[in-house]
């Protein structure tokens, strides 16, 4: 059963196509199920509960967006609001019906919780992987889709590499995206847990992990300079001092401390006798 209501309902956040039902319509809570795409995992109880209270007071002040699922509707975006509406002991929600098919229902309620910034950085990733993967779409064509750059796409999705204590860590709000960015950028599991951990006992905001992985990888390269100088060292039988550049290049510093010394460096590093280049 369905009456209409007056309203606008999401039209402006997601446009309706021709055939659709852009007037909101009244139906029985109870004859909505959820979306079972949805991206969203984690639902807040304190947020919801919150939300229950204003819907108590105000109604609900903006429609639930469903398609049409058998003999009643499925959610297609919303679902916070429909939670809130059921802890609220409503009855009755009002409603934009669309017709949606399955591939659109988990791009319009990814669209719709990233726009409104309601999923956690997992999620998202998540998210952004399932449009890719269950619907061929390029990083490029999902960042189009949800307004954001290719990039941040990108990094999002690298976050599904962290460890799952990690995760965890990012999925209870103790970790940001910001946060979890920078860790992504240590070079083992181990090192992204122990600086997780780190970064949650102490508190560290984004700005104090940066330097802290940074500071980080920097006595990693220079741990590891120091090893490949010493490697050349035992080999060549003298000092020898490596030069990076951030962007790869450099250069090898070989030394020596007479003509003979030299002489015999010429012989380990091209593997044939001193006589015709003496110096």
């Amino acid at each position: 059963m369905e009456r209409k209501a007056l309203g606008r309902g999401l039209g402006a956040l997601i446009p309706t196509r021709s055939g659709d039902s852009a007037e909101q319509n009244i139906v029985r809570i109870s004859s909505i199920k959820p979306n079972p795409f949805q991206p969203r995992e984690v639902f807040a109880e304190e947020a919801i509960a919150e939300l229950a209270e204003s819907i108590r007071r105000k109604g609900v002040l903006q429609p639930l967006l469903v398609r049409k699922s058998g003999g009643g509707y499925e959610l297609i975006a919303g679902e916070r609001r429909f939670r809130a509406a059921q802890k609220a002991g409503l009855t009755e929600v009002p409603v934009v019906i669309r017709d949606a098919n399955d591939d659109e229902l988990l791009e319009i309620a990814l669209i719709e919780n990233i726009q409104r910034e309601n999923l956690n950085p997992l999620e998202e990733a998540r998210a952004y992987r399932r449009l890719i993967d269950e619907f061929a779409l390029t990083q490029e064509q999902v960042a189009d889709k949800v307004a954001k750059d290719r990039s941040t796409v990108a990094n999002t999705l690298r976050l599904l590499q962290l460890p799952d204590e990690v995760k965890e860590e990012i999925a209870r709000g103790n970790l940001s995206a910001g946060h979890a960015r920078n860790l992504v950028n240590l070079g083992s599991a181990a090192e992204q847990v122990a600086m997780a951990r780190d970064v949650v006992s102490r508190g560290l905001n984004v700005r104090d992990t940066e330097h802290l992985v940074r500071s980080h990888r920097r006595r990693d390269v220079d741990a590891d300079q120091r090893a490949l100088e010493e490697r050349l060292s035992r080999s060549l039988g003298t000092k020898v001092r490596v030069h990076l550049r951030r962007d790869g290049r450099g250069r090898l510093e070989v030394q020596f401390y007479s003509l003979a010394e030299l002489n015999g460096l010429v012989d380990r590093l091209t593997e044939t006798p001193a006589t015709g280049h003496n110096f």
